[in-house]
């Protein structure tokens, strides 16, 4: 028995170091979150002013509210043109262009973002030169540049559905007389709908949180909440930061929780 736990106990640490070291800078922000100091390092005592102040802050919260704008546009039309996508390498082994479409495809995941917005940006201005539209850089092109590596990522989660999709369902619906349009909405569409919803959680994510693109491709009066909390970084942390991260982190906890909550209760309902 004293082998064994001398055994397990080196592996009990080794994850506790790993949760710590992952997670104890996320604790020491929240902690510090609470501070009445100006100064992020130097605690002088609990204090909810800079929540307040946050809130008042109209750069950071017009920079949230067009990161949410952003995001939200970008994961809608990520996933619809990620799942024709998807669709389309999962149901269509042989087209003459096949190979250069999963290229394009796959060139996103893969691609430097730093290349990606480079190469956006120089799109962007030859087509305002060429037919006046985008005209100049600002939400719009920061959106179509997030769409353009999103729907990547959607498509690639729908594909890996797909494959593994039984068929013989889309079949039997079509041997009862549904045509080919009404079999993909009844049939495949809510049965691949984890994979949607996935894959528009995940561009919603990469959107929100996207710094290098968006530098290249936004403009004056067009910068996302990534941008803000970079700049005011580089000037110093400052303690509004903190409370804007601990709320962030207070949403995503409280998804993960309902998340959690729905896969119990789904689960707790299938065993019965």
């Amino acid at each position: 028995m004293s082998t064994a736990r001398k055994g397990i106990s080196p592996l009990y640490m080794m994850l506790a170091f790993g949760y710590a070291f992952l997670y104890a800078p996320i604790m020491l922000l929240v902690f510090y979150s609470f501070n009445e100091s100006r100064l992020v390092t130097v605690w002088s005592g609990f204090s909810t002013k800079w929540y307040g102040e946050l809130f008042h802050n109209e750069q950071i919260l017009n920079a949230a509210w067009l990161s949410l704008r952003i995001a939200v546009v970008n994961a809608t039309f990520a996933t619809i043109l990620g799942t024709l996508a998807g669709f389309v390498i999962a149901r269509h082994k042989r087209f003459p262009t096949r190979a250069a479409f999963l290229g394009l495809m796959s060139a996103p995941l893969v691609m430097p973002e730093v290349v990606m917005g480079l190469s956006l940006l120089l799109l962007f201005v030859a087509l305002e030169t060429a037919i006046g539209w985008p005209a100049g850089r600002g939400a719009v092109t920061v959106t179509i540049a997030h769409i353009t590596f999103c729907l990547a990522f959607v498509a690639v989660i729908v594909q890996a559905k797909l494959a593994s999709f039984d068929r013989s369902l889309e079949e039997a619906a079509m041997d009862l007389g549904a045509r080919p349009w009404k079999v993909f909405c009844v049939i495949t569409l809510p049965l691949i709908a984890p994979a949607l919803a996935a894959g528009w959680l995940l561009a919603f994510t990469l959107s929100f949180d996207d710094l290098i693109v968006t530098s290249f491709t936004s403009g004056p009066g067009a910068s996302t909440l990534p941008m803000v909390i970079y700049s005011s970084v580089r000037l110093g942390v400052s303690p509004q930061i903190n409370a804007l991260a601990t709320l962030m982190i207070g949403v995503v906890a409280v998804f993960v929780a309902i998340s959690g909550w729905m896969l119990y209760r789904q689960d707790k309902a299938r065993k019965a």
